[in-house]
């Protein structure tokens, strides 16, 4: 008889920032030990406490509460000290400081409770055109980014939060948004061997969970996305490397999964293709489906009891390993916020000769004014916190847009100021951007777009605090950007 219910590897997300009667009941009765946490649970530090400690009361001993804080424009809880992007770490290159910020990340988030992060990402960005991995990957080199997520990782398990490394077997080369679609890496065994697969293989050691990811790789497994595919994750993963740490899927609620393949049957395919927990957001109503397909699927014997007693095994090592409960370090706080902002400056790069405009020189600051959020990066920032970045220079006018990829160069006054463009979206500008000519460009988000305008441009990776501090002060001839851009953007 099997000593474990198929709840237990399900991890959910919730509605709110607080526990509803509703909700917890749900938990309980489906067994769910575990919860994912989105900016739309995150209130105060306050309502936080409150919701982890409901929730641990709720998940029991065991429970395993995972978010994504891994930096950059990926970060859920803003309260906490805001960890640089990996690429920002990446242009600095410093290991050491890359495990001091895994440290501080994993400080904040267990003052908190939460015991499980879904970072560092292993991802190798060598494709510009991505447009969802970019700056959240330490480097387009795949020994880079295995040697400072490694640093990173031994960091944040060091302070007693599980890593999650993601997103298996690689989503650096993709022009698509698994979010919004099913992408393809069509490369052979050997091609994925060279680069995707080095970081992934040379942390499979140390890294306690990993993310699958929802991309076909057709070589390998033409009719299945790695999530669901028993040759990438029983194969590769499990028999060739002998992976025997938890693996989780991505959200199957993304549209790259849910529409090919519906919560049910992919829930079911997830674990018999060697995964021991699938994420299922949605609706209570969604969320059990996915939990009935499980156990109807074990009831029948699709889904052998030893493969869910091996499944709950490794979640229930995590859990004992890295336990859910709050410990604070108001102590470190400040320390930890101090180190981010140094390790943001430390990643700002200039790229073709760029430099501040002189304090006293007119400038004409062209930005877009509000940039919504794309539901996997926060919001970015506001005109107005781009603005702010010149408030120590004397003559400094203001052309805000609605959208900066409708900029009309040609409409750009010729009269002595110099022009400073601030990039504060993630997407790329595209084909119109190959006119513009401004005396210097300031991208706050996505790098790649150093590769849309020609000229001058300092890249700071980011838009947290820090980053904007550590601009901020470059402009004001404070600081020299010294970090290093990776291939392919220099």
């Amino acid at each position: 008889m099997s000593t474990f219910d198929p709840g237990r590897l399900v991890m959910v997300d919730i509605p709110g920032k607080s526990l509803d009667a509703e909700t917890a009941a749900f938990l309980r009765e489906q067994k769910i030990r575990s919860v994912c946490l989105f900016r739309k649970n995150i209130g105060s530090e306050g309502e936080v406490r409150a919701l982890m400690a409901d929730l641990i009361e709720v998940l029991g001993p065991q429970a395993l509460i995972g978010i994504d804080q891994e930096g950059g424009a990926v970060v859920r809880v803003t309260f906490l000290p805001q960890p640089p992007s990996a690429m920002a770490l990446g242009a600095s290159g410093d290991a050491e400081r890359a495990e001091a910020v895994g440290a501080a990340v994993a400080r904040g988030l267990k003052s908190l409770g939460i015991n499980w992060n879904f970072a560092p990402v292993l991802d190798v960005n060598n494709n510009p055109a991505n447009p969802v991995i970019g700056e959240r990957s330490f480097s387009s080199d795949p020994v880079k980014v295995s040697r400072l997520a490694a640093a990173w990782m031994r960091g944040s398990l060091s302070e007693g939060v599980a890593c999650c490394v993601k997103h298996f077997p690689g989503h650096g080369d993709t022009h698509v948004d698994s979010h919004h679609a099913l992408p393809t890496v069509d490369k052979s065994r050997a091609e994925l061997n060279a680069l995707e697969l080095v970081p992934f293989k040379a942390l499979a050691s140390q890294a306690p969970a990993m993310m699958t990811a929802h991309i076909v790789y057709p070589q390998i497994d033409p009719d299945r996305p790695a999530t669901l595919s028993p040759q990438l994750i029983g194969g590769i993963l499990r028999q060739d490397w002998g992976y025997d740490g938890v693996v989780i899927t991505d959200a199957l609620m993304m549209k790259a999964v849910a529409e090919r393949f519906g919560y049910a049957k992919s829930a079911v395919m997830a674990i018999e293709a060697g995964a021991d927990m699938v994420l299922a957001q949605g609706s209570l109503a969604e969320q059990r489906v996915a939990i009935n397909a499980l156990r109807q699927a074990f009831a029948s014997g699709r889904l052998t009891a030893e493969q869910g007693e091996t499944a709950a095994g490794r979640l229930d090592r995590l859990a004992a390993a890295y336990p859910a409960r709050a410990v604070a370090n108001d102590a470190a706080r400040a320390a930890d916020h101090e180190l981010m902002a140094e390790a943001w400056a430390a990643g700002l790069t200039a790229l073709r000769g760029a430099r501040p405009p002189a304090l006293t020189a007119p400038i004409r600051v062209i930005v877009q004014g509000d940039v919504p959020t794309d539901m996997v990066s926060e919001a970015g920032p506001t005109g107005r916190q781009a603005v702010a970045l010149f408030e120590a220079f004397a003559d400094a006018q203001v052309q805000m847009v609605d959208d900066i990829a409708q900029l009309d160069w040609t409409r750009v006054p010729r009269d002595g100021r110099t022009n400073v463009l601030v990039s504060t979206r993630r997407a790329r500008y595209g084909l119109a951007a190959s006119e513009w000519r401004p005396d210097l460009h300031l991208s706050l988000w996505n790098p790649y777009q150093a590769l849309d305008v020609a000229g001058p441009t300092v890249l700071s990776w980011g838009f947290a605090p820090g980053a904007l501090a550590g601009l901020k002060a470059w402009l004001e001839g404070r600081v020299q950007a010294t970090g290093r851009a990776p291939q392919g953007l220099q």
